[in-house]
């Protein structure tokens, strides 16, 4: 991305903590999902966010949106702070930015009302933003939308199970088109398509930003599908963003332990290649996030951990143009 390019979205020190039940009536114990992630996303780009299940991305996108509210941080979006854990914002201040930021769920039944039909589902959220003048406006601007995603106007008429996998993972990105927004939460969008769909909604979301400028925070476990949609990666581990760069960067000059294991696993099409690349295979289980390590959260399982990274949290530090990495031995990995 260009240097100058216009932030549409500044995230500062968010946390996302979930109260659990602790061992006595008296005692709290929190479930730390996000624990205090900063990072930027552009005007026009993609920022893909990528780790391991339960490491938090799911929740940061939904944080950002205010779909959970967060426990503590900062969200700027397009130079307007949306939410700040000291002030108090209420949710009808989020209205306008409702319209501006979407989201594409992962479950493309789950998410859609299996009690109402695709236009119906499509529909709603024009007339929630009041987007359309008349009947005829509306039912135009709903087989638009679908056309647009690859469906027609006889799908406006059914039910969600009436459609395959992929075809209602195109009503939910049809839905969130249908207000005109700015940016999307690409939350796993492909993870329950088969292989073949995947690549045809990857192409199908890059098409829509080209045409519709759009900004895309794009969730996924696949590290070779982020790496090919993403300007930029973000890689999260129990609730930490630990290393943030371009998709370049991620793949070939990655520094943190963990995102080197995370490309290593990789497939890799060419049999020989494949033979050479040596397989970095994590030791021990990932600890709780109610009750995580001391000091660097990947200590437990990272073959430099040292005293030091015991006793102290290491630094977001910056070690190259736009590369930022938070490790105490980036000198060994």
């Amino acid at each position: 991305m260009e240097e100058n390019a216009k932030k549409l979205l500044e995230v500062e020190h968010l946390k996302q903590y979930f109260p659990v039940s602790g061992n006595s009536l008296f005692e709290k114990q929190y479930v730390k999902a996000v624990d205090d992630v900063s990072f930027f996303i552009n005007k026009g780009e993609t920022l893909g966010l990528v780790g391991e299940s339960g490491c938090g991305k799911t929740t940061t996108g939904r944080s950002i949106l205010q779909l959970y509210e967060p426990t503590a941080g900062k969200v700027i979006y397009d130079g307007k702070t949306i939410f700040d854990s000291e002030k108090n914002i209420r949710h009808v201040d989020m209205l306008p930015y409702r319209r501006k930021m979407q989201i594409v769920f992962q479950d493309p039944y789950a998410s859609l009302d299996p009690r109402m039909t695709v236009g119906e589902i499509v529909g709603e959220a024009i007339d929630i933003h009041h987007l359309a003048g008349n009947k005829e406006d509306r039912r135009n601007r709903i087989i638009s939308m679908l056309e647009r995603v690859g469906l027609n106007s006889e799908h406006a008429n059914r039910y969600p199970h009436e459609f395959s996998g992929g075809q209602r993972q195109r009503v939910g990105i049809a839905r969130a088109l249908a207000v005109d927004p700015e940016f999307i939460v690409c939350d796993e969008p492909i993870s329950a398509l088969d292989v073949s769909i995947q690549a045809q909604v990857i192409n199908m979301l890059e098409d829509l930003q080209r045409e519709f400028g759009l900004t895309y925070l794009f969730i996924a476990h696949d590290l070779s599908v982020v790496k090919h949609i993403s300007n930029r990666i973000g890689v999260m581990y129990l609730g930490k963003l630990v290393e943030l760069a371009e998709s370049y960067e991620i793949a070939f000059h990655s520094c943190h332990p963990y995102t080197k294991s995370l490309i290593s696993a990789i497939p890799i099409a060419d049999p020989k290649t494949s033979r050479a690349s040596k397989r970095i295979v994590l030791q021990g289980d990932i600890p709780s996030p109610v009750n995580p390590p001391s000091g660097c959260r990947f200590r437990t399982r990272c073959p430099y951990a040292d005293k030091l990274c015991a006793e102290k949290e290491p630094e977001w530090k910056k070690v190259g143009e736009g590369h930022w990495c938070a490790c105490h031995h980036l000198d060994k990995c």
